[in-house]
């Protein structure tokens, strides 16, 4: 099942998808383009993963990590279907990252990779957005590149595990302006969900409704203010964002991190 959470009529509802249709708990059906969508769960924490497709690592010139190389992404940064991403003022490089979001069905600790997709809800699509001026210290989380607000879209679906048969065979592509600028499949995953799952609950508790963002595939590209980002992952819906530039209030970013994570203020 396809479900999502979406403002219609001044109305908070909850529904899902029947015949391209959004059907609420009343029964009533709903035009999915008349209607606002919310985020499809409410996370506690997103967790996300740098370097987990070899062909990404690749084309930044960085080596695979030997273990999984997590992060956070800031509650702050979520943005759902349709909402607008704002662009930092000053900004070099801002690109999308499409990425398999897996949602974790109930709490998880010390699970094992054998069990672990018994503990897994469901899908949705991730929009792992970043300014790269600040990627550039791999020591260092990329909080100041990944962390801006509305730099974490999540949606449209809440698509629950029973509807996909293989999470890791499922084709991801995004499009920017209906130009097809990223492709992979999560057959080429570094570390699969089992994996996932059991490092992360090895240390911290995985909660009902927490996001692990799996990482994204080569084809990234810069992005700018007034361009449309359509995200797809197989199965998944689609999952669309625009851009608009930051209000002339904010001050523009100065310099950049450089590469011993020492700032450049010039």
């Amino acid at each position: 099942m396809k479900y999502t959470r979406f403002t219609a009529g001044g109305r908070q509802l909850r529904g899902h998808l029947h015949d391209g249709k959004l059907i609420d708990a009343a029964g009533v059906a709903h035009d999915p383009a008349a209607v606002q969508f919310r985020l499809p769960v409410e996370p506690p924490k997103v967790i996300a993963l740098a370097l987990n497709y070899n062909d990404h690592a690749g084309e930044l010139g960085l080596t695979q990590p030997s273990e999984p190389a997590l992060f956070w992404k800031p509650n702050t940064t979520l943005l759902p279907h349709g909402g607008t991403v704002i662009y930092p003022r000053g900004a070099e490089f801002m690109h999308y990252e499409v990425e398999l979001g897996v949602i974790i069905g109930r709490d998880a600790r010390r699970v094992k990779a054998k069990d672990a997709m018994d503990y897994v809800g469901g899908y949705t699509i991730g929009n792992d957005l970043v300014v790269r001026d600040y990627v550039t210290n791999t020591f260092r989380p990329p909080m100041r590149g990944k962390g801006w607000d509305t730099f974490g879209p999540l949606g449209p679906y809440y698509v629950t595990a029973d509807e996909v048969a293989d999470p890791h065979d499922l084709t991801l592509t995004a499009h920017v302006n209906g130009e097809l600028r990223q492709r992979g499949s999560t057959r080429d995953m570094i570390f699969s969900i089992p994996e996932l799952i059991e490092h992360i609950s090895r240390f911290m508790t995985l909660q009902e409704n927490d996001v692990i963002l799996t990482g994204t595939p080569k084809g990234i590209s810069h992005v700018r203010p007034g361009d449309v980002m359509t995200l797809e992952v197989e199965g998944l819906g689609i999952l669309q964002n625009d851009i608009q530039e930051e209000d002339d209030g904010a001050e523009p970013i100065k310099g950049k991190e450089s590469k011993e994570g020492e700032w450049d203020g010039r």
